[in-house]
């Protein structure tokens, strides 16, 4: 059965092409969720409520791009949601400060001999503001307008946040005897 087919039998309730869907994107929307909680249980709930909340509203869904690519939304939504809930310290960082003196990297090469997991484990220490838009523009590839949709922030915030959180990114491979270019 197609994709289209599928959608549709999905908002008309059918729970045979929902069980589909899920089958289709389980594995794929969970990696996503493990790259954000970095906990299995967790990763399950959210993917658990991600199907729920986006069979819910299916009906939202106009086919204008991909539904995994609706659906990854969907989960990058709920993983931030529940981190932002975890943190209970987390301070407003006004954007705007000093961005004429700022101009973001086009160049960001990394000694070839990192090793991913470091790289993941430094950028868990980056402070949320900065964690979650490198985590979308690195990781999941997002582009500073889909980020902004999704952070509900401004362009300019989100490339602010990047080039401030490439910036301590970096600085936290050199701790960890990396040396990354300029």
């Amino acid at each position: 059965m197609d994709q289209v087919t599928l959608i549709e039998e999905c908002k008309s309730n059918d729970k045979r092409a929902q069980i589909e869907l899920y089958r289709k994107y389980n594995q794929g929307m969970y990696n996503v969720a493990m790259r954000l909680l970095r906990n299995a249980e967790n990763a399950n709930d959210i993917i658990q409520e991600s199907f729920l909340s986006a069979f819910k509203n299916i009906h939202q869904f106009k086919g204008e791009v991909t539904f995994g690519a609706w659906l990854k939304k969907i989960v990058i939504h709920k993983c931030l949601n529940y981190l932002k809930k975890k943190e209970f310290n987390v301070v407003a960082l006004d954007d705007t400060y000093n961005l004429s003196l700022e101009k973001e990297e086009d160049n960001w090469d990394f000694d070839t001999s990192l090793v991913l997991e470091d790289i993941k484990n430094c950028i868990d220490k980056l402070p949320s503001k900065y964690r979650y838009v490198v985590m979308l523009y690195l990781i999941e590839g997002y582009d500073h307008e889909e980020i902004s949709e999704i952070l509900n922030i401004s362009v300019i915030a989100s490339r602010s946040r990047l080039m401030r959180g490439k910036n301590k990114l970096r600085q936290l491979l050199k701790v960890k005897g990396y040396e990354t270019g300029s």
